[in-house]
């Protein structure tokens, strides 16, 4: 039977509700809701509601489970004028979606209204081909991407650990990289450390990585910072960084660096590598333990040697060093559960990932509650490091 528009638009008014834009307003506000616009992204791009998942209609079916994967969740669209949402709305319910509401009037309405709207990044056109497949990913979107141009990375080394979560971290549109790295490139370095060529052997690894990553993607800005991480300028380094990236291969650095991390509030995502094993977790202040509560004082030397003793499957810091690109690129992004109280083992010779819970240590002297108390108080607390001191609130 054929039928108007007229007459499909009556039909989907009879079976989506519509609300008013003070309605859908208070149902934001109050939260637990799904707000979804489907206009089209150049329309997104003039400005959307806080708050507000972007699925243009045309892809809506493709994309609605991943942003919304529990059909109960109540749902909000919107699109310009209220029409587009409510055939949506009919397309959500045939789904199975079972709680779907229309915004009369659409984003044209809720700014006559004088409502809260935002502007957005708008990215180039040469940034939305290189990430158009993130922007079709709800959770990332033209926002999430415009958050990670924004977003600024330290990796504390840029060797096997550092190389490959550098060259994904660049990729992905991290805007600013910043590489700490005291070394230069040996031929010994380039079964694993992929961040560096054959050509570039003798060179500072800083430099080395500074000229892949600005290759690989001009967006990034790379800040090299060519010395040692020690005590008397962790704090300087690392400061205005979002997320650090440890890639460090001693335990008198991972110390003095978690110290540090705390007390500049900055998460801390760790992996460390031996022969075919890895190791990965992620140091969030407060939310979960930090690394003195996991290795309260170092091991002996003979039982922690690094990888030019022991040696190490060159795929290893890779799988690892991913992992760590994955972790970072969630906590900027706000997305899925980090490994914050998690550690997640690694076997390459079994291809086996085992993972422990981990929990903060009461009396840790780092991140228990007497310590930051003491902190925010002005009482810095000194918290020895193999090989130096590293004291809250300041350095010596």
């Amino acid at each position: 039977m054929t039928r108007t528009y007229a007459e499909l638009l009556r039909e989907a008014r009879s079976e989506i509700r519509e609300v008013s834009p003070a309605e859908a307003d208070a149902l934001r506000q109050r939260g637990g809701i799904a707000l979804i616009d489907v206009r089209e992204a150049s329309e997104w791009d003039q400005g959307y509601i806080p708050g507000a998942t972007h699925i243009s209609k045309s892809y809506l079916e493709q994309q609605v489970e991943a942003a919304v994967p529990d059909r109960g969740t109540p749902v909000v669209l919107y699109c310009a004028g209220g029409v587009r949402s409510l055939f949506a709305g009919q397309t959500l319910a045939a789904m199975g979606y079972s709680d779907v509401v229309s915004m009369s009037g659409g984003f044209q309405a809720w700014k006559g209204h004088g409502l809260p709207w935002t502007q957005p990044v708008v990215l180039t056109d040469t940034q939305k081909t290189r990430y158009s497949r993130h922007l079709l990913i709800p959770e990332v979107g033209s926002a999430g991407q415009a958050k990670l141009l924004e977003s600024k990375v330290l990796l504390i080394g840029a060797g096997g650990l550092g190389s490959p979560a550098a060259l994904y971290l660049a990729a992905a549109g991290v805007g600013t990289i910043g590489i700490i790295d005291f070394d230069v490139v040996d031929l010994s370095n380039l079964q694993r450390q992929v961040v560096h060529t054959s050509d570039r052997i003798g060179e500072k690894k800083v430099e080395s990585a500074r000229k892949t990553l600005t290759a690989l993607n001009p967006d990034v800005a790379v800040i090299g910072h060519e010395e040692m991480l020690v005590a008397d300028n962790v704090e300087r380094i690392i400061a205005g960084y979002d997320v650090i990236l440890d890639g460090t291969d001693t335990f008198e650095t991972r110390y003095i660096l978690n110290d540090a991390a705390v007390a500049a509030g900055i998460p801390v995502v760790h992996a460390s590598v031996f022969r075919f094993e890895g190791q990965l977790t992620t140091f969030v202040p407060y939310e979960g333990p930090c690394y003195r509560c996991l290795y309260p004082t170092p091991p002996p030397p003979e039982l922690a040697p690094g990888c030019s003793v022991a040696g190490v499957l060159g795929v290893v810091p890779g799988i690892m060093g991913l992992l760590q690109a994955n972790e970072v690129l969630k906590l900027l992004l706000g997305i899925g559960e980090t490994l914050a109280g998690r550690l997640l083992l690694f076997d390459a010779l079994e291809t086996e990932f085992t993972e422990l819970r981990l929990r903060r240590d009461p009396e840790c002297p780092v991140c228990s509650d007497r310590a930051r108390e003491a902190r925010e108080a002005g009482s810095p607390l000194a918290i020895a490091a193999t090989g130096g001191v590293f004291t809250l609130g300041g350095s010596r």
